[in-house]
């Protein structure tokens, strides 16, 4: 194994685990990554993790500042608009292509998803339950390539979100707009599944967009 082939393998794990802390809100944006601590907790020399945090930085997780080493990147609102923008077109298609294939077992799987969605108090176990009934729906369209990209993307922005919307909207409203969903899904309506997941996602991002404006205004 030669020295770069080495470094990948050293680094990977260091990279993995800190994406994931990432993405789950772990480790918050704007909070500094220091190489001796995460080094040390590796049980590794800064090599390979600078070599890990050079890979987040291409991937848009991480920033470098000019002598100031490296942070967790913050996603600007503009972004993160424009990301939710990217999931109405993602997802919108994973339901489209997915509907025909879907059957009696997705359909009660996703109302038993329903069913227990307020079963925890909590922004986390509502969030993962909205994921899993996305998923349920999304899964059979068959296309693992267009599945990767959803999921990407919503592990990017879901910590924006959990803060932001879920506080705005509650419960009620999305259960609604779910369950309509999930009825057009089973009578095979695509043309009317595919609106109403558009009109869903779409007032997510209005209602992330007007609590961002708040939280500047403040």
């Amino acid at each position: 194994m030669n020295t770069s082939t080495k470094m990948k393998t050293t680094s990977q794990p260091i990279y993995e685990s800190l994406r994931q802390a990432i993405m789950s809100g772990e480790i918050a944006a704007g909070a500094p990554l220091r190489q001796d601590e995460i080094a040390q907790q590796h049980g590794v020399s800064k090599i390979p993790v600078r070599e890990a945090l050079l890979k987040l930085e291409a991937d848009g997780f991480v920033l470098f500042r000019k002598n100031r080493g490296a942070i967790v990147r913050e996603l600007s609102a503009a972004e993160l608009l424009h990301m939710m923008d990217i999931r109405v077109a993602l997802e919108c298609k994973a339901l489209e292509l997915a509907i025909p294939n879907l059957i009696q077992s997705d359909f009660d799987a996703a109302r038993e998803v329903l069913d227990h969605y307020n079963d925890i108090d909590g922004v986390e176990h509502s969030s993962a339950m909205n994921r899993r009934f996305h998923h349920i729906l999304y899964e059979p369209c068959a296309n693992p390539q267009l599945m990767a990209m959803i999921t990407d993307l919503q592990q990017r922005i879901g910590p924006y979100l959990r803060l932001l919307v879920t506080d705005t909207s509650g419960s009620n409203r999305p259960a609604i707009e779910h369950r309509a969903i999930l009825d057009a899904c089973e009578a095979a309506d695509v043309p009317r599944a595919v609106d109403l997941l558009r009109r869903h996602i779409e007032t997510s991002k209005k209602e992330t967009a007007a609590r961002l404006r708040r939280q500047q205004e403040g």
